[in-house]
């Protein structure tokens, strides 16, 4: 009786796993919401970008135009990695607690997306994907900084050199992986 009970418990038990599916299906889901918000955004930069070689535009208003665009296209840029996470994270999800994707099995580009065997695998790799994102903000706030004085500088300077350590960090930790 009581190995019943213990074989009933144990497949309720790994069955739950299946929960996570609503995980899979949201993050899908947000991912192909930004992947169409980061398009859209891109339609609409090709449409500025036309006014830039406009005549009359004075320099001044041509080189705010460009930092204008310049803005967008890091937002663009944002968007299509925020996009790329979420669907990083719903293959991992669904690879590490549904089943194995028959048809990554068969791609060239699986062993560059699925790499993923366990939940380290899954937060290294958007680890990565998400210091890209810190990385390109970073960039976008640098555009719009204003140096005025030699601590602005000094921060800003400090500020890339924190971001060359965390890539090398980064590139180091998984050269000692491998």
């Amino acid at each position: 009786m009581l190995k019943k009970i213990e074989t009933v418990f144990e497949s309720i038990l790994w069955s739950s796993r299946l929960i996570v599916i609503f995980a899979v299906i949201a993050s899908l889901l947000t991912s192909i919401v930004m992947f169409y918000i980061a398009s859209v955004d891109a339609v609409i930069v090709f449409k500025h970008v036309l006014h830039y070689g406009a005549e009359g535009l004075s320099a001044v208003e041509r080189a705010d135009l460009r930092n204008e665009l310049i803005t967008h296209v890091v937002e663009i840029i944002d968007g299509f990695l925020l996009a790329t996470v979420l669907l990083i994270f719903a293959l991992g999800l669904y690879e590490l607690f549904i089943s194995k994707i028959d048809q990554a099995k068969e791609s060239e580009a699986q062993s560059n997306v699925l790499v993923i065997n366990n939940l380290d695998d899954l937060k290294n790799r958007l680890a990565k994907v998400i210091l890209m994102i810190l990385i390109v903000k970073f960039f976008e706030h640098a555009l719009q900084m204003k140096f005025e004085t030699a601590v602005n500088l000094l921060a800003f300077a400090g500020g890339i050199a924190l971001i060359g350590l965390a890539l090398y960090l980064s590139h180091a930790g998984e050269k000692q992986k491998h």
